[in-house]
């Protein structure tokens, strides 16, 4: 009988399509359903939990009340802010003293070549009604601690307002005052050991997962990520980031990750 480790990635209130959600994706709420519904049967089939929560202040570097436009209004969401942008004028930070971090912040994330700046509507802050584990997800993993003794390991990440972290392990532009910005190797580690096959889930395939699952594949060994397997069924994309989450599936597969639903697990 298969043994399983499980990673669920942010399955938060504000990713769901559910009322009150700050950030829905497609397809979240059901995603995450499922994989509860599997997890209680199975209970005794998975020897670990890790569940990571995107959490974050009200302002950050990554959000709308980060940002003004050159007039002094507001930015909206999905905005892209280059350092060009912010070196132009075309928009400022509200705390005129973050100026010259945020510059240097901006130069620092495009030099990566990995993204650019996007302004996010407010999600997920810590302590709030959005930063909360889907409802029968939350069920199902106090019923697997009954079940197991064991506790689900609860990791949150985000928490440095003046860096981006898409990704569970490491923050877009590590800080160096800041350990919880660097690569988590203790969770890298929590998620190495051979034996059980991981499987990972969450929200948004697109993005924290993407992110996630990319530095697993620079760090852990090829045999360890022969073990790894993607559940397709329970992680969907933000809408018109189709491209980029099949993009990363062609990536992952090819690293030799494995692409499955829950009904295909042996």
């Amino acid at each position: 009988m298969t043994t399983y480790d499980l990673l669920i990635i942010d399955p938060q209130n504000d990713f769901l399509d559910i009322a009150g959600a700050a950030l829905p994706v497609p397809g979240a709420g059901a995603d995450m359903q499922r994989l509860a519904d599997w997890l209680v049967p199975h209970a005794a089939r998975v020897r670990s939990i890790t569940v990571t929560l995107d959490s974050h202040a009200s302002v950050g570097v990554e959000r709308t009340t980060f940002w003004l436009r050159s007039d002094g209004e507001p930015v909206a969401p999905f905005t892209v802010i280059t350092a060009a942008d912010l070196a132009s004028g075309q928009f400022k930070p509200r705390n005129p003293a973050l100026q010259a971090e945020v510059q240097a912040y901006l130069h620092a994330l495009e030099a990566t070549g990995q993204r650019q700046l996007v302004v996010w509507p407010v999600h997920c802050v810590l302590g709030t009604w959005g930063h909360n584990i889907h409802a029968g997800l939350s069920e199902a993993l106090a019923a697997w601690e009954l079940a197991t003794g064991r506790m689900v390991h609860k990791v949150l990440k985000g928490q440095n307002p003046l860096t981006e972290q898409y990704s569970a392990f490491k923050a877009e532009v590590p800080r160096a005052d800041d350990a919880r910005t660097l690569l988590n190797r203790p969770l890298v580690q929590s998620l190495s050991a051979q034996g059980a096959t991981l499987l990972i889930a969450g929200e948004a395939m697109s993005h924290c997962v993407a992110a996630s699952v990319s530095d697993l594949m620079a760090v852990l060994p090829a045999e360890r990520l022969a073990e790894l397997v993607l559940l397709t069924d329970c992680m969907s994309p933000v809408a018109g980031f189709e491209a980029a989450a099949q993009d990363f599936l062609a990536r992952a597969t090819a690293a030799g990750l494995q692409a499955t639903t829950l009904s295909a697990l042996a």
